[in-house]
């Protein structure tokens, strides 16, 4: 069984793009079981907890993305899925959303990029008004190598939809992606399989299909598929 915690904010759902968000859940546990070939089920962040995960005979966490900026949300809330993500009992891959959970997971700050400059245009002033982000399909420098990076090349196009970022990389970990916004890109455990991607690789399409490799390297190192 393979756990996709849903890590949207619950208000999220009650704004107009909560329906959206919902469906692009369902569509990401569809790509991860036909990834693997094994069931994937959908938990709240909430409910996240390593007793949960244990009675479920989780061989995975996959975290998601999220609508919500990180101080939006209770840190209770977050305890149990925290508890399981440093109890490094299980392989995880975070989504952007889930890369920043991870950060803060293992006591690293996350913050907002920053604010533009006076003279500097906002790229999409309807997402993040007036600060600096990445969104839409952008490259990433890859700075070293690692297996779940085969195949990628230099620059690989992945999905970007952040305004916020880690502010350094944990304890334990190593930095493996950059842009010119955002230094910390991919990190990943000196010695378990827990690795954040500050950007979306569940969203990889026909033309930017490099996401689907990077998460289906994970499944390779996770023992998910050959």
């Amino acid at each position: 069984m393979l756990i996709f915690v849903d890590n949207e904010h619950a208000d999220a759902y009650a704004k107009p793009w909560g329906e959206k968000i919902m469906a692009a859940r369902v569509r990401i546990k569809y790509r991860l079981e036909d990834i693997t070939g094994d069931q994937c089920l959908i938990v709240r962040y909430n409910q996240a907890t390593p007793a949960l995960l244990q009675q479920l005979a989780a061989k995975a966490i996959f975290i998601s993305g999220s609508s919500a900026n990180p101080n939006e949300y209770d840190p209770a809330a977050l305890v149990g899925l925290h508890s399981a993500i440093t109890s490094k009992r299980w392989p995880v891959l975070g989504f952007c959303g889930g890369f920043e959970v991870l950060t803060e997971a293992f006591d690293t700050l996350v913050a907002p990029i920053g604010p533009l400059a006076k003279d500097e245009v906002d790229p999409k002033p309807d997402f993040a008004p007036g600060m600096k982000k990445e969104f839409g399909y952008q490259p990433i420098s890859i700075i070293k190598s690692h297996p779940l990076l085969a195949g990628l090349g230099d620059a690989p196009i992945m999905r970007q939809a952040h305004s916020w970022e880690a502010k350094a990389i944990p304890a334990e970990f190593e930095n493996y992606g950059e842009t010119a916004v955002s230094p910390h890109q991919i990190f990943i455990h000196n010695t378990h399989l827990i690795i954040g991607t500050q950007f979306h690789p569940e969203y990889y399409t026909d033309e930017h299909p490099a996401g689907r490799v990077l998460i289906e390297n994970f499944c390779r190192l996770a023992g998910l598929i050959p």
